[in-house]
């Protein structure tokens, strides 16, 4: 399979696209060096100083290879997230030498391949070209949910609602109503229908126009949501007059883990959300995907939020970068969750445990007793020269509590395989020092 746009792979240039050009800043135009000189170095001298008191402050390293209080060399190995990518030497290229043009008068050939390109690759009419992923689900909900009150179910540990604000009842005026995620990440179809039904031409409860879909799931590992289970939610839906909208800010690795084109999860919906800066190592975009009517609704809506941007090609290069290796930057991702799950598996300690089964994607959750998430961070986070004495070097794996009982760790582009192996070596270490 390869759905991702072709580039050339010397110069990240898509094959039989026009020349893009450099546009250098002002200063280089003009030849002003001397401002580049003194003041920048101090100001560089600044920023450097104050980076490195908010790193300590905040605990968090900001270079792979970074230092410790302890004066210790330590490499990093940063699982927190997925978002955590930087932009590598062919995506800073193509930003630098993008085409742009106007996006907000429709005038960024950038912005419109990208677009053009992911319609194609979700199998919908049109999409559109959106700050954030956060947005791009406030935008489809706005587009549903046209009467203000009316209501939107969806699980009570998806993102849209845990982690986006309550924009859907601040800024739509749109009443959610959660319902219990099962193990998989997916809804009880029977309790869906009975709240479905429960709305339907009822004079006193709220009107349910919206059934949101979280895919992967985040709150559960980045679990994949079957296609029948997809086809079922849209079927029960459209029987009571609702529609249903896929947050698909990981759909590319669902896409890879089902091995199927991503149009194939999309066509159970009637919008999505696709993220650029997951998985696909894009530093910023997203879009929103629908029917041509939907889209242009969608783009009164970004409007109005804010999210009209201009010479965004800069960004939709990046993405259409990301697009082109996407299926073997997640396969190997996957694989090296994997291969952290069973080797966390294979050290049988009381103290953590792992599921391999359940680790369909890049992300791996990790149950741990004894002590709490947050102590485990920190452990594994620290470094020391026993560290080096034992196993020869100093980790820093960066992760975080994400429940009372658990740690998640998220695979991403910039971690390789041998970081993968480092950071069970460092974890087999901290778990040694704990037991008994």
């Amino acid at each position: 399979m390869s759905w991702g746009p072709k580039l050339c792979p010397r110069s990240g240039k898509s094959k039989g696209a026009e020349p893009r050009l450099r546009v250098d800043t002002p200063w280089e135009e003009k030849g002003c060096r001397s401002w580049r000189g003194g003041k920048t170095a101090a100001a560089s001298a600044m920023l450097r100083a104050l980076g490195r008191a908010a790193a300590l402050g905040l605990r968090v390293p900001w270079a792979r290879w970074a230092g410790s209080r302890a004066g210790v060399p330590a490499q990093v190995v940063d699982l927190r997230s997925d978002t955590v990518t930087r932009p590598g030497p062919a995506v800073s290229r193509a930003m630098a030498e993008a085409v742009v043009g106007d996006d907000d008068y429709g005038e960024d050939p950038t912005v419109r391949e990208l677009q053009e390109k992911t319609a194609e690759l979700l199998g919908v009419e049109r999409t559109l070209f959106v700050p954030t992923n956060t947005m791009a689900n406030l935008i489809s909900v706005m587009g549903h949910c046209r009467r203000r009150g009316s209501q939107l179910l969806l699980g009570q540990e998806c993102h849209l609602q845990v982690y986006e604000q309550g924009g859907v009842a601040q800024l739509a005026g749109v009443l959610s109503h959660p319902l219990p995620d099962l193990p998989h990440g997916t809804l009880d179809l029977d309790e869906l229908e009975k709240v479905l039904a429960r709305g339907h031409g009822s004079p006193y409860h709220p009107v349910c126009e919206l059934v949101c879909l979280e895919n992967t799931h985040s709150s559960s590992g980045g679990r994949v949501l079957p296609i029948d289970y997809l086809r079922q939610v849209h079927l029960l839906a459209r029987t009571y007059g609702a529609r249903v909208h896929l947050d698909g800010a990981r759909l590319m690795n669902a896409a890879v883990a089902l091995r199927v084109p991503p149009a194939r999860i999309v066509e159970h919906c009637d919008s999505v959300s696709f993220c650029f800066s997951k998985g696909l190592g894009a530093p910023v975009g997203a879009l929103v995907g629908g029917s041509k009517d939907f889209i242009e609704e969608a783009w009164r809506f970004r409007k109005a939020l804010g999210g009209g941007m201009h010479q965004s090609g800069v960004l939709a290069a990046a993405a259409l970068v990301g697009l082109a290796d996407a299926e073997e930057a997640l396969l190997q991702d996957h694989a090296n969750a994997q291969r952290f799950a069973k080797g966390l598996q294979e050290l049988a300690s009381p103290i953590c445990f792992v599921d391999p089964v359940t680790v369909e994607t890049n992300m791996v959750l990790v149950r741990v007793s004894g002590l709490s998430p947050t102590q485990l961070c920190q452990r594994l986070q620290a470094v020391s020269p026993e560290e080096v004495a034992q196993i020869g070097h100093a980790v820093r794996v960066l992760l975080f509590p994400w429940t009372e009982q658990s740690v998640r760790a998220v695979w991403h582009r910039g971690v390789s395989t041998q970081d993968t192996d480092l950071a069970l070596r460092k974890w087999e270490f901290v778990l040694r020092q704990l037991e008994p």
